[in-house]
């Protein structure tokens, strides 16, 4: 396999694990609130719920400082050494625009991202988080 085909499997992968982070911060929080009305228990597992905060938090703070998510930087310089197209901004402008046909500037972003972690920390207190009990094998 060619270093250029190695770069952009790599980017491609890269990809991947960064849908899979917007979809897991989007449909987690949909997913807590759907679980606090349908009685899942597994919606207050307090790992669960940490990881989903924590996502959010790095989110709008990397909003805040006007960082590039390292996952965009990171995919966008294996596609340039693959001699692949690369886009500009953050990924979820990016996609955002290729799905919506939408342009904002980017404090339209820092805003819907606030909200969005706002409505996280919110969740934290309508769908409290609970630590279960370790399961024990010992006799």
């Amino acid at each position: 396999m060619d270093d250029k085909t190695l770069y952009l499997i790599t980017a491609d992968a890269l990809l991947v694990i960064h849908t899979l982070f917007v979809g897991f911060v989007i449909f987690g929080l949909i997913l807590i609130f759907i679980g606090k009305w349908r009685g899942w228990n597994w919606v207050s597992h307090f790992w669960f719920r940490l990881g989903h905060l924590l996502a959010i938090a790095i989110v709008v703070l990397q909003s805040w400082l006007g960082i590039i998510c390292p996952l965009t930087i990171w995919e966008m310089n294996l596609r340039t050494m693959a001699g692949d197209q690369t886009y500009k901004g953050t990924f979820i402008a990016h996609w955002l625009g290729q799905l919506l046909y939408y342009r904002a500037p980017d404090w339209v972003f820092v805003l819907l991202y606030t909200t969005f972690g706002a409505l996280v920390v919110a969740s934290w207190f309508w769908v409290r988080p609970r630590r279960y009990p370790q399961i024990s094998n010992e006799k």
